[in-house]
């Protein structure tokens, strides 16, 4: 899958989605300290799922419209070692391949899908 991985991604996790063969942009490399609605807008621009432990990004989309029909995960996870937390988004990624169009939450006991609006007029990929 295409993902875009925000900034406050450990880099073990960033290694393991890429070992697991995913196509992922991480903002921390692209374009650190870019403001959250220009990281959703880019997410959707470049058809990816934007994957962050930043709780913003669900009241940008609920609360204020912006646009993220291409998807958004929000890993709710206790923040032990940079590497067990790669282990938990790796598996968490592998579960399922719906997570396109979808706002999920994912905390350690389960996941909460909300499916996303689509872009007026546009495509959801």
């Amino acid at each position: 899958m295409r993902f875009l991985a925000d900034e406050n991604f450990p880099a073990a996790v960033i290694d393991a989605l890429r070992r697991d063969a995913h196509d992922v942009h991480w903002i921390r490399t692209l374009a650190p300290g870019l403001p959250d609605n220009e990281v959703l807008a880019r997410a959707l621009a470049d058809r990816r799922v934007l994957l962050t432990f930043d709780r913003d990004f669900g009241e940008l989309v609920f609360q204020h419209g912006a646009q993220a029909s291409c998807g958004i995960v929000l890993f709710r996870l206790p923040m032990r070692s940079p590497e067990s937390v790669a282990e938990v988004v790796a598996l968490t990624l592998r579960s399922r391949s719906d997570w396109e169009g979808q706002f999920s939450v994912v905390d350690p006991s389960r996941i909460r899908m909300r499916t996303l609006p689509r872009v007026a007029g546009g495509q959801h990929h």
